[in-house]
């Protein structure tokens, strides 16, 4: 018999809703100074837990990597949480519940990222998207179910790290779920996707064309339009336009995705100083800048404290302000014209994995470093 995990509770709920009002600000949707860090694969061999990283003022919003297999649910984050309910294999991590109400409460967003490069995972059509975007309501945010893997902890929304499998569904599973955010008592949601560079991307080109995102953590690495490419090749100025024409939500922000060290990633790694450089001459050039995301917390922070790439990022970006182009946020949808499609070549990180249409999606196993690069 399993336990049933009922609904947060009105108390649990309020508590959230005062601690996110009074917590001092960390991140900030209409910002262009926002660090974004996906934490769980402990893809530098070590990592600290989520509750240490939200102590560390240089990290405003983080990605639970990963939700690897769906709609059949399954989680990995490494070491970090290994127990399961009773009689499956899906995890059950009151820790890392623990440390999202800590990161919430000094204005960090937890955002639980869905996809990653070896994973099993896809929708058949429209209609299966939809039901698992009502599971996954109820799973993560404010619906009801039965097994919730962070018990009462309430996210704060999705990112859509798509590299493998069908295209199919993905707009109806955003749309569905944003249904539900409109209704979830007045807390904000977020919806991210994390495309490569190539525009438009081979997996999410469609859905970011007709589904409603508040930011695009952009991945320039791995690829001819990356950081290494900068400037001639460096193709920011693509998603600014897509950002401002095509996208349903013409607030949406765009994110300068960046490996985290030399080891993050088989190319596009940038030491601070030129990232600051390109991130100065993006922001004083574009007002769709959000920030920058990175892969990931254990190799830009360090598993033992703040490393200097991290901090130094971090620190340029604060010192930079915000742009005047409001993010998007809560229950809307939206809906625009598909573009063209391209062709793609990334390289592996850790695992490997090459996207031109489809990208390490047969593996249903659980690696340690599913990362999408």
């Amino acid at each position: 018999m399993f336990a049933r995990l009922h609904r947060p509770s009105m108390v649990s709920w309020l508590v959230s809703l005062v601690l996110a009002a009074t917590a001092a600000l960390a991140f900030d949707p209409s910002s262009s100074s926002n660090f974004v860090v996906y934490w769980g694969q402990s893809s530098a061999g070590s990592q600290k837990s989520l509750g240490e990283y939200c102590q560390d003022s240089t990290v405003d919003a983080i990605a639970l990597a990963f939700l690897y297999q769906f709609p059949n649910t399954k989680l990995d984050f490494s070491s970090a949480c290994k127990t399961t309910f009773s009689g499956t294999d899906l995890l059950h991590c009151p820790d890392i519940a623990a440390d999202i109400k800590l990161c919430q409460s000094k204005g960090k967003i937890v955002l639980l990222s869905m996809g990653g490069a070896a994973g099993s995972y896809g929708f058949s059509s429209d209609a299966d998207a939809k039901a698992y975007a009502d599971t996954v309501w109820g799973m993560f945010f404010g619906g009801s179910g039965d097994q919730r893997p962070f018990d009462d902890a309430v996210l704060d929304g999705v990112d859509l790290d798509i590299e493998g499998g069908s295209t199919s569904g993905y707009a109806a599973f955003v749309t569905q779920l944003r249904s539900h955010f409109s209704s979830g008592g007045g807390k904000q949601y977020y919806v991210s996707a994390a495309p490569q560079c190539p525009f438009p991307d081979a997996m999410l080109g469609s859905t970011l064309n007709s589904a409603y995102f508040d930011m695009v953590f952009v991945q320039f690495y791995n690829n001819y339009c990356g950081l290494d490419a900068y400037p001639q090749g460096f193709n920011y100025d693509a998603w600014d336009k897509w950002a401002k024409t095509q996208s349903p939500n013409k607030n949406v922000k765009i994110y300068i995705g960046a490996p985290g060290s030399q080891s993050a990633a088989g190319r596009g790694f940038v030491d601070a100083s030129t990232l600051n450089t390109i991130v100065n001459s993006v922001r004083s050039s574009y007002s769709t800048l959000g920030g920058v995301m990175t892969w990931d917390a254990s190799q830009a922070l360090g598993s033992g404290g703040s490393g200097s790439w991290g901090s130094s990022i971090s620190s340029n970006l604060k010192a930079g302000g915000s742009s005047n182009s409001s993010g998007g946020s809560g229950g809307s949808n939206g809906a625009n014209s598909t573009n063209s499609t391209s062709t793609e070549s990334s390289s592996a990180e850790i695992t490997t994995a090459t996207t031109t249409g489809s990208s390490g999606g047969g593996s249903s196993s659980a690696p340690k470093r599913r990362r999408r690069i």
